[in-house]
This record gives C-alpha cells, structure tokens and sequence, in this order.
C-alpha cells in the first residue's frame, strides 16, 4: 500500500505519525483502542445480513495489514470465502501502542480482544489463519471458544525455544545497525514502537517460561499446521506437540526451503493445502 506520510502530530507531549487513510480499511473500537480491519468479499456475496463463514487473519508479531500484502485476497479467492483482517493494537495503522507489552499479550488478545472483535463484526464461526503470535492467538482462542471451524496455522509457538530466542536478539542487532526501521515504516505508523514492543517482550527473562500448551487438549476443531522446515524462529518441536496434545484432529504440512514465513516463501503451496482444508471443514 506504499510508504506512510512523513508528517507529524503532536500527541500528549510526544512526536508521532499520523493516523494516514488506508484505501479499503475501517476502524472498530476494541477493548478502548481504535483497530484498522479490513474486509475481503469471497467468491459468493452474503445475503440478509448473515456472514457465511469468513477467513480471519492474525498476524506475526511485527505484522499489520499491510504486511500481509495481496495473501487474504488471494485466500478468499482461493476458497471463495470472505476474509477479514486487521491489525493488532501497536501494529499497521491502529493506535500506538501506549505501554509496554506483558507477558500475557498474547492471552489478552485471544481471550480480550479477539472475542470482542469478531462479536462487533458479526462472526460466530471464523476459520482463524494465525501466523507466529496470531497463530499463538488462534490456539488460546479456539481453546477457549468452541466456535471455531478450522486453524490455519502458520508457523505456530506453544513455548519459548532457544531458537527462537536467539533469533530475535539477532533481529534486535539489525533494528539497530541496518534499514530494517525503514522498511517497517512501510507498514507501521510507529516503526520503532511496534518493533521494540515485540522485541523487548520475547527477549524479557519472564518470557522464557511462556507456555500456551494447557489450551491444546481443549481445541476439538480441525488445525491445519504449515512449518517452514527452515524456519528461524520455531522447529518442528512445535507443531509435534500440537499434534500430540490437540482434543481434536491435527495435519501438518512441512515445507523444505521455507523459513518463517510460509506464505511468502511457498505461496502457492499454501494456498493449495488451505483451500483443501477449508473445503472439508469449513
């Protein structure tokens, strides 16, 4: 969607960017915070009000709309289904993140916001694509509601691995010696505070012992997990205990020459195995 404006605004004392128009977003008020969404329409158009199942995507922790680029547009293509997506509080276009993230971010945001957000815009039974964080997100929401049809997971965490950990200590390195800031700035109004709040976060020592293995036996819908089999931030440790411990039915598909990103790396394949999967359970 191209670089955000360069100018400011001035905000309770401290210099900011301001709040740009993003063609084809909408703002809803979730949880006292202001959160850019965006609606795709699917292959068949929803009648009297009633949204037939939608694909909802929650990005990776230094994710917004934006940065998912032309990938929920070209997933409701694929499956025909509507697709909403949007962005965190302290990511893309929403409000700036105001405070330091606790470790309990993600547990917030599936059992807080998330919630209060599908319930404004009208989804009872979502197929939830997470990536990373989202994917973290997906499985505590889906292990508390059982009104979820389907996980689409990308390159899931379940626990902390010192992979992990050293990789975003190295992403901390190139925030700081490398033009990283700028191509964030692409998607963020506020490059710096998005990064530094999933960065000092992970890398916070209350962080290692983070754990969302207690919600596994509670999810019974189908998850589909996709794992880069070079993935830099997670191994295949992760998906292994989702299959192991999941109440309900568990794929996974692992893909060589793949790191983090599986949608970016091997686009089509993943299409492919979503569109399969959401033909069965959706």
């Amino acid at each position: 969607m191209g670089d955000l404006p360069t100018g400011n605004l001035e905000t309770d004392g401290a210099t900011h960017q301001p709040r740009p128009s993003r063609a084809g977003t909408f703002e809803v008020a979730v949880q006292g915070h202001r959160l850019e969404v965006q609606r795709i329409p699917g292959r068949e158009p929803q009648g009297c009000g009633i949204h037939a199942t939608e694909l909802v995507f929650l990005h990776e922790g230094l994710g917004s709309i934006s940065h998912w680029k032309d990938f929920p547009a070209r997933a409701a293509a694929a499956t025909g289904y509507p697709a909403v997506v949007y962005s965190r509080y302290g990511s893309g276009n929403s409000d700036l993140l105001e405070e330091p993230r606790p470790v309990t971010f993600m547990h917030d945001e599936a059992l807080k916001t998330l919630p209060e957000l599908l319930a404004k815009l009208n989804l009872d039974s979502p197929v939830l694509v997470g990536h990373s964080d989202g994917a973290s997100i997906a499985l505590i929401y889906a292990g508390v509601h059982n009104r979820v049809r389907g996980l689409v997971l990308l390159a899931p965490h379940v626990f902390v691995e010192d992979l992990s950990v050293k990789s975003i200590a190295e992403a901390k390195v190139k925030f700081e010696t490398t033009n990283l800031a700028e191509k964030l700035a692409r998607h963020h109004r506020d490059a710096a505070r998005t990064f530094w709040g999933w960065n000092n976060i992970w890398l916070h020592p209350d962080f290692r012992s983070w754990n969302i293995e207690e919600f596994l036996p509670r999810i019974t819908c189908p998850i589909l997990v996709i794992q880069g089999l070079e993935d830099e931030y997670g191994t295949m440790a992760q998906p292994e205990a989702i299959t192991r411990q999941s109440g309900g039915p568990v794929e996974i598909l692992r893909l060589a020459d793949c790191r983090h990103s599986a949608h970016r790396d091997q686009p089509d394949a993943v299409l492919e195995a979503i569109a399969r999967f959401v033909s069965v359970h959706g």
